[in-house]
């Protein structure tokens, strides 16, 4: 296998595209990279593998990816759109045995409160979600990559982003769920293989980055290559590829990217 193998399960803003009761150009498009369930990521290595985020699609996701092994799942924060397929991780959660759980003190306080049944002790059941809350303050490994989390402003909250480094090189970093990109971050990341950041859409937006806002950043971090996500229905993937700078992309449901 690769050094790192990135599957993405969703590319989609919290309502999904295509949009309940939506007939507007991109809901109605009959181009599948128009159909965008809500965020999350399968991360494989050689040693380990793990989701980020579980979102309300993430049953159905695993399921189209074929995804059969869960080392761990990684929360970028709580919104119910990254949080709310959270029971679907039981099947990696062996019967008896416990799978690590990744994010923030407030995240961790929002999961323990909506999933009390699982994260109780005296509420447990054996063979159910048996989650080990590891909570993040820096930097940390699962398997060789090591990963550094990053805060990034979403309104009232903060989200974490996430910078996936094997051998020292910075190969990956998801920047979702944010509505600017601190210096200390851009200078964190700068010259990354590859670069995922939140475009919700042309128009500005009070939590999330436009396209625009996104393609600043894109342009002071100089990745490899760059990923758009977090796209909702303004979206229409080949139009708005098509005018895109060179080495910037719109991420989609079931891309894979290999790093070797």
């Amino acid at each position: 296998m690769s050094k790192l193998r990135v599957t993405f399960l969703g590319t989609g803003t919290s309502q999904g595209v295509p949009r309940i009761g939506c007939e507007c150009l991109v809901c109605t498009s009959s181009d599948p990279r128009d159909v965008r369930t809500r965020c999350s990521l399968y991360v494989e290595t050689s040693a380990a593998s793990w989701i980020v985020d579980t979102g309300a699609d993430f049953r159905t996701q695993c399921l189209r990816a074929g995804v059969k092994r869960v080392d761990a799942a990684l929360f970028t924060h709580a919104h119910a759109d990254h949080i709310m397929g959270f029971d679907d991780l039981r099947p990696f959660c062996r019967i008896g045995g416990v799978l690590p759980i990744y994010g923030s003190s407030e995240t961790m306080a929002q999961l323990a409160h909506t999933f009390k049944y699982a994260f109780d002790p005296g509420l447990r059941t054996p063979g159910y979600l048996h989650p080990e809350p590891k909570v993040v303050d820096g930097a940390f490994s699962l398997g060789e990559v090591q990963l550094t989390p990053l805060k990034l402003p979403h309104g009232r909250m903060v989200s974490f982003g996430y910078l996936m480094r094997v051998g020292g090189e910075p190969l990956f970093a998801y920047l979702t769920d944010c509505k600017t990109v601190p210096e200390e971050v851009e200078q964190e990341v700068a010259g990354v293989r590859h670069l995922v950041i939140d475009a919700l859409r042309e128009r500005p937006h009070p939590t999330h980055l436009s396209t625009g806002e996104a393609l600043e950043v894109i342009g002071r971090i100089k990745p490899g290559s760059a990923w758009l996500t977090h796209l909702c229905h303004e979206h229409l993937h080949a139009e708005l590829e098509s005018r895109l700078p060179s080495g910037v992309r719109i991420a989609y449901d079931g891309l894979v990217l290999e790093m070797s």
